[in-house]
């Protein structure tokens, strides 16, 4: 697929990426306010996300960064899961959120719970900016979601193309017709 020859169509603009992190971190902020957070963003594509949605979360938190790798260079999930980078902190009385930016067919997240499991934390939850179910494959559903979406291919604000267009400051969805 050549999207730079497709169709855009903004999903979501700066003002509602924004809007649906302070909502999502209030209801974090609520859950977490006697426990000891610590944020796991899993990079490259949540980011953004991260770094909006930490802005609205009350307690002081560690934040800690992991990088798999599943997609290769494109669209395709390969289904294997690999660590590129693990996090950096002993989880032993963590209460570990894991934030990722989108649920897809939820590979990723299933590994990415299993791995942390194994390091102990007190509790894991995860967080996503979008849930995309109708392709899940494996069983598990985020516990904060800021929006759900079809099934869609989406760039921007983390969101990537071949490593490209991450950088855009909203999300668009690529349409399925040429310019």
């Amino acid at each position: 697929m050549d999207i730079e020859k497709k169709k855009w169509e903004v999903l979501c603009s700066e003002e509602k990426l924004e809007d649906i992190s302070k909502e999502v971190g209030a209801k974090i902020s609520e859950d977490y306010k006697d426990k000891n957070l610590l944020v796991i963003s899993i990079l490259k594509g949540a980011l953004f996300f991260t770094a909006e949605l930490t802005k609205h979360i009350t307690p002081v938190t560690k934040i800690d960064f992991m990088m798999t790798s599943s997609y290769g260079d494109g669209e395709i999930n390969i289904g294997k899961v690999k660590v590129i980078k693990d996090i950096d902190y002993d989880l032993d009385g963590y209460d570990v959120l894991i934030v990722d930016d989108i649920l897809d067919t939820g590979i990723t997240m299933e590994f990415l719970v299993d791995h942390l499991k194994k390091k102990n934390p007190t509790s894991i939850k995860t967080c996503v900016m979008f849930n995309k179910q109708e392709r899940r494959a494996a069983d598990i559903s985020a516990d904060y979601i800021g929006m759900e979406i079809e099934d869609k291919f989406l760039v921007g604000y983390g969101l990537d193309f071949k490593d490209r267009y991450r950088n855009i400051p909203y999300v668009f969805c690529v349409l399925d017709e040429d310019r």
